[in-house]
């Protein structure tokens, strides 16, 4: 391995280390703070080793400096050959430094199970990444025996929240003094939901003062946090520990927000039907740009289109396959038949006579 990988992955190894070193201490000023701090430290060093170890690029154009988290994270998510993150794992490297974020600038509570699955769930991450892309085994670096410590190990996200909800109800019920501290411990599953509705920001007291009312009007944290509840943790995770993961059998999907979305994480967690979604064929499109369906998919194809989910999906329903496409996608071919000259695109793209009088015929929509 190169020297500047090597070295982000040691600096990345001494920040997880210190993570884990300030969750199992007895002292409890700071804990978490730290905690969530040096864990998104290590990941966005790993992230950084793990571009530049498969050739990438850290830094900006022109500048000295390297590039920040979200920038990593959508590397490592979106680009090849650098993609070596699935979308459960960019969910929870997001979640941890949104968190993160909270802790810095303001201030946040998690109670004890949860800091533990985060820490738990980011030490089996670590050590999957480090495995999988740099062939690296986290044991040759760090001992086993340096990991979170918990008397009572979680199994199940829902009951812990259950538990976690039922105090927050008693602490913001009438006469009632501990509000301040039920916000704070709301803060931390607000910040997740947002993180998994592709909103990089904190709560407002306003926002926060609202749940506090649908809690006191009877609400569940399902109802009031719809995306949190489709996260469980993984019983089947490899490696030490375990893994929080998102279940998509309840129609959830995920989504890269387009770079520059204001106020956006990389990755967001939408309920949508897929077909409602993607919802026209290639004739929608032609019919509603008033062009012929042929001329608009060698457009479709020189823009590569149909490799960008924002615009094109294969759904499959039972033994059918259908290619559709979204409204994005219609946005974006409305403005580009006004700025290119489709007669040439079609020209360059369209079907070649074959050998022996056949035609070859243009790929299918």
């Amino acid at each position: 391995m190169r020297k500047e990988p090597r070295t982000l992955y040691t600096k990345a190894v001494d920040s997880l280390v210190l993570a884990v070193d300030h969750f199992n201490r007895v002292w409890d000023r700071g804990r978490t703070e730290a905690v969530l701090i040096m864990l998104d430290r290590a990941f966005e060093l790993l992230l950084k080793a793990m571009i530049v170890h498969r050739g990438g690029k850290i830094r900006a154009p022109d500048s000295s400096l390297t590039i920040g988290f979200d920038p990593c994270l959508r590397k490592c998510i979106s680009e090849e050959p650098l993609r070596c993150l699935t979308e459960d794992e960019a969910v929870t490297i997001q979640n941890l430094n949104s968190l993160r974020d909270a802790a810095q600038h303001y201030f946040t509570e998690l109670s004890e199970d949860l800091l533990y699955i985060y820490s738990q769930s980011a030490v089996t991450l670590f050590d999957k990444l480090v495995s999988d892309v740099m062939y690296i085994k986290l044991k040759d670096t760090m001992p086993n025996r340096v990991l979170p410590v918990s008397p009572k190990p979680p199994r199940d996200f829902g009951l812990i929240l259950d538990a976690q909800f039922g105090e927050i109800a008693q602490m913001v019920a009438p006469g009632s003094r501990k509000r301040l501290d039920a916000k704070a411990r709301i803060r931390s599953i607000a910040i997740l939901q947002s993180s998994l509705d592709g909103r990089k920001s904190q709560p407002s007291d306003r926002e926060l003062d609202g749940i506090v009312r649908r809690i006191r009007d009877g609400a569940g944290w399902r109802a009031i946090f719809p995306g949190v509840a489709t996260l469980r943790i993984d019983p089947n995770a490899t490696g030490p520990g375990l893994a929080l993961r998102i279940t998509k059998n309840q129609g959830e999907a995920i989504h890269l927000v387009p770079e520059g979305s204001p106020d956006s994480t990389v990755i967001a967690v939408k309920r949508v039907n897929e077909l409602d979604f993607y919802s026209m064929g290639l004739n929608d499109l032609a019919k509603k740009l008033k062009v012929t369906a042929p001329r608009l998919l060698a457009l479709i194809l020189a823009e590569k289109m149909q490799s960008n989910s924002d615009y094109f999906k294969l759904v499959r329903i039972g033994k059918g396959s259908f290619k559709r496409y979204s409204p994005e996608a219609l946005n974006y071919l409305h403005r580009r038949v006004t700025e290119v000259d489709l007669d040439d695109i079609w020209e360059r793209n369209r079907p070649r006579p074959a050998p022996r009088g056949r035609r070859e015929a243009i790929p299918a929509s």
